[in-house]
């Protein structure tokens, strides 16, 4: 999904990025791109991964901070079912 993010811009080297790499500081994605990956995510998990919910509950150093192994830990909680959470 990355690569389909910001494939306009030189695209993503998949060995860089690991669970601390954070998608303003070091991918440069502004808050345009997060809409974008919220709707790649949202195409690819459905309604049980709002990603735009997620973000309205963070605050504004906390989406700064945002990293791909956050992302990966609230897409892995959404997919649990109920009495798993």
């Amino acid at each position: 999904m990355l690569h389909a993010v910001l494939g306009e811009y030189g695209g993503v080297d998949d060995a860089g990025i690991t669970m601390d790499t954070r998608f303003h500081e070091d991918l440069d994605l502004e808050s345009i791109d997060l809409v974008t990956l919220g709707g790649h995510l949202q195409a690819r998990y459905g309604e049980r991964v709002n990603f735009a919910e997620y973000l309205a509950g963070l605050g504004l150093e906390e989406i700064i901070g945002l990293t791909i192994g956050q992302l990966v830990a609230y897409i892995a909680d959404c997919s649990r079912e109920p009495g798993e959470r």
